[in-house]
């Protein structure tokens, strides 16, 4: 089988299409054929092996795991003999390694059925970015009916997971965004768009239950001026570096913490099968409408990652397999 492989760090032209053993699910395993994957700033830190600290996780000199993407939709092709949930031929979508193959393994509570009304392209855009957007505003932000929250980058690939969650939690959701974006922010339920280019949101006069930051390109005291007492500012994206950053600001933000009315808090979101069937639900009702900005075929993974790391995608980027 074909599979997108990379052997040491680097830019998008390490990753290669090679020919792989195709692999057998263990006995709590799904074997998938891959339908569509997408792409996270995620992948692209373990690409590049950035910033530095965490190779002492992926690997220091070179990559432990070769195979390449998380995010992933498609149908059962085979399962283990401890497999209880799934058969072949079930359409889901959820979390695995090496996404970008023809086809993946994966632990059966990794995965959830794709509602109908879906594509296998909008289901693989789901699980990282709306984990991280559906566990930042519930758990961290314990969001209530009727208060206010602001998204800068509303328009990325957790902002627009976020929007929308956000408006099903019964949330007053303001967005901040590019200019050609701001009809796109408001389709998906916010309340009110800020251009970022024509109005800087820290220095306007309204203030916010919560702030999700997406992008972080203000500093955290720009970012506290427009919280309320008592406010909280969730991290989800910043300025990367080689060495340290973005946990450089993470850093900052917990030596801050104790002196400021404000909580100050990141999110790193972790797997959840219940999460997952949550968000299955929520797109089946209609609630949720995953937003593909584009989509490569397995053969153009670098490019992908490319216009990625761009830093200007609106929604999700996936990969057609």
């Amino acid at each position: 089988m074909q599979a997108i492989v990379y052997r040491r760090y680097g830019p998008p032209e390490v990753l290669t299409v090679e020919e792989v053993e195709k692999p057998v699910p263990a006995e709590n395993e799904v074997l998938l054929k891959v339908r569509a994957a997408a792409l996270n700033p995620l992948d692209w830190h373990f690409l590049r092996g950035s910033p530095y600290g965490m190779r002492f996780m992926s690997g220091l000199a070179k990559p432990k795991i070769q195979s390449f993407g998380i995010d992933v939709a498609g149908e059962v092709e085979a399962v283990g003999s401890g497999v209880t949930l799934f058969q072949p031929g079930d359409e889901v979508f959820g979390s695995c390694r090496g996404a970008c193959a023809e086809f993946a393994c994966t632990a059966e509570t990794n995965l959830a059925r794709k509602p109908a009304n879906v594509s296998f392209e909008q289901a693989a855009s789901v699980p990282v970015a709306a984990y991280t957007a559906l566990q930042a505003l519930r758990d961290k932000a314990h969001l209530q009916p009727g208060q206010k929250l602001l998204i800068n980058g509303a328009a990325g690939g957790v902002g627009t997971f976020a929007v929308q969650i956000a408006r099903w939690m019964g949330a007053q959701v303001t967005g901040v965004c590019s200019a050609r974006n701001v009809d796109l922010v408001r389709s998906l339920g916010a309340h009110q768009v800020i251009d970022y280019a024509r109005e800087d949101f820290t220095e306007g006069a309204q203030r916010y239950d919560v702030l999700l930051d997406c992008i972080g390109n203000h500093s955290i005291a720009a970012s506290r001026r427009v919280l309320s007492r008592g406010g909280i500012y969730i991290m989800v994206g910043a300025p990367s570096g080689r060495w340290v950053a973005p946990m450089d600001r993470s850093i900052a933000m917990r030596m801050l913490a104790p002196f400021v009315s404000q909580k100050l808090v990141g999110i790193l979101a972790h797997w959840s099968q219940s999460d997952l069937a949550l968000m299955s639900d929520l797109m089946a009702s209609g609630k949720v409408t995953p937003v593909i900005d584009r989509s490569y075929s397995l053969r153009q993974v670098p490019d992908a990652i490319r216009y990625l790391e761009g830093g200007h995608a609106r929604g999700k980027v996936v990969i057609a397999v």
